[in-house]
């Protein structure tokens, strides 16, 4: 299972020819045993293959993380607060001024069971497997970033596609400087709950 072609094989299923298939139309079900399987094969090889003992790593920097973490939410606040404001005024606060449980409830839903599946699948899973196989830390981070971009085709809206890549360049970053699959997903939920909060949760598939 650790061989190169093993490997791409893998790499087209899970991270091109699944993403790509979720776009097209075909019952939901069917979708989600697939989805559901992808996982369930992610986390075998974590454990078996890759050895990864998920355990919470003992020197993280938490003080530069947070530190980091908030200036970049400070540009994203910024620009999709200016987004909103000018292009789509009336869902701008709409879902935290309006429906306060309802935003509560898809911060908690989307942090617990959307946020950590992705970077267990994008950044633990993808780094693991396939860094060796490049040269390039550039290339392989741009790949990254690109194919978290593809995982959200199924959207069909290009703004989503832009957002997810410039997210996934700053998770793969991260998870490349801290190697921590913790530290990333608490990025990517603070990232995703400010899109929720700020208005734009409609089109990521929430409702508003």
């Amino acid at each position: 299972m650790k061989s190169v072609s093993y490997k791409l094989s893998e790499f087209f299923i899970i991270f091109i020819l699944v993403p790509v298939s979720f776009a097209i139309e075909y019952p939901v079900v069917i979708k989600v045993i697939i989805g559901l399987l992808g996982f369930f094969y992610v986390v075998f090889v974590l454990l078996r293959i890759e050895k990864n003992k998920f355990k919470i790593a003992q020197n993280l920097n938490w003080k530069q993380f947070f530190k980091q973490t908030l200036i970049q939410l400070s540009a994203i606040a910024i620009l999709t607060s200016l987004y909103m404001w000018f292009v789509d005024p009336p869902n701008f606060y709409t879902v935290v001024v309006n429906k306060p449980l309802l935003w509560l409830m898809i911060l908690l839903i989307y942090s617990l069971f959307s946020v950590y599946p992705q970077e267990l699948i994008y950044r633990t899973f993808f780094f693991q497997r396939y860094q060796s196989l490049f040269k390039s830390k550039t290339v392989f981070i741009i790949l990254n970033a690109a194919l978290f971009s593809l995982a959200h085709l199924f959207f069909r809206n290009g703004l989503v596609m832009v957002l997810t890549f410039i997210g996934g360049i700053l998770f793969a970053l991260t998870f490349q400087k801290t190697k921590s699959t913790l530290l990333v997903s608490i990025e990517h939920a603070i990232y995703g709950c400010w899109l929720f909060t700020v208005g734009m949760g409609s089109m990521l598939g929430f409702p508003s």
